[in-house]
């Protein structure tokens, strides 16, 4: 997984209601971790950053955790998620999900 990582929670600011009692389809998404553990993730958001689209995921039995950024491509007609190695492309994803953060908030 990302070094990157943003933390959720009822307070974190990112402009989801992560106490929401509404039902809706979650997209799970099964990430293997440093240590070889299968960790199951939902798939909270997605945003474009230039010519890239970017996954928003949260851990689903730990809200609370930190969540991660992964690039997202498609290859083979299937979306593959990738970690974003390169600083300054992790640089440009943070601010344009600091901005949308800061956006939802008004």
């Amino acid at each position: 997984m990302s070094d990157h990582k943003h933390e959720h929670g009822d307070n974190c600011g990112c402009g989801h209601d992560h106490d929401h009692d509404h039902e809706h389809e979650e997209i799970l998404l099964t990430l293997t971790d440093e240590n070889g553990q299968d960790v199951e993730m939902v798939l909270v958001e997605t945003f474009d950053v230039q010519d890239h689209v970017y996954a928003l995921l949260l851990e689903r039995n730990n809200p609370e955790a930190d969540g991660i950024i992964l690039r997202m491509e498609e290859e083979d007609e299937e979306m593959v998620l990738y970690n974003i190695e390169d600083e300054a492309e992790w640089n440009r994803v943070e601010a344009a999900y600091n901005e949308l953060v800061a956006a939802s908030q008004e």
